[in-house]
Order: structure tokens, then sequence, then C-alpha cells
């Protein structure tokens, strides 16, 4: 998924700047970063058995989170590159 983001932002720099390509760039960057949260915890959760329950919910709302801003954004870049 974080590769997803990074594909995301370097066709994002096809679009005639705006202010809005910016602010995809930005979401993206942070996007990623959220889904590398993920998936550390969701490795911390198998290296430690006693707090598994806990490192796999949260790993779950982090990619929840992140999945959900990643959809924002593609309808933010859909819809940019249809009023262009």
């Amino acid at each position: 998924m974080i590769g997803v983001c990074m594909t995301v932002i370097s066709v994002s720099q096809l679009i005639p700047k705006q202010n809005i390509s910016k602010h995809v760039d930005e979401m993206l960057a942070f996007d990623g970063l959220l889904f590398l949260a993920s998936a550390m915890l969701s490795y911390f959760s198998i290296r430690h058995p006693q707090l598994a329950d806990t490192f796999e919910r949260r790993a779950d709302v982090v990619f929840l989170v992140a999945i959900t801003l990643m959809v924002v954004v593609g309808f933010v870049v859909s819809f940019e590159l249809l009023i262009h």
C-alpha cells in the first residue's frame, strides 16, 4: 500500500499545478506513514504474543484510517482531473 501511495504521488505530478495538487502529495505521504505504522503494529503483534490483541486492534484501526484517506484522495484526484 505504501507503493500505491508513492505511485499516486508520482502520477499527481502530471496534473497541472493547482493548490490541490500540493495537498494531495502531502496527504499521500502521510498516508504512506499510516500504512507503515499499521505494518509495524502488525509485526509487533506477531513478535509479542502477550500484547498481540492490543497491537492487532491498533493495527486494524490505523489500516482502516489509511484506506479511508486513500479513497478520499482518490476522489479528490479524480474530480480534479475531471475539472481540468
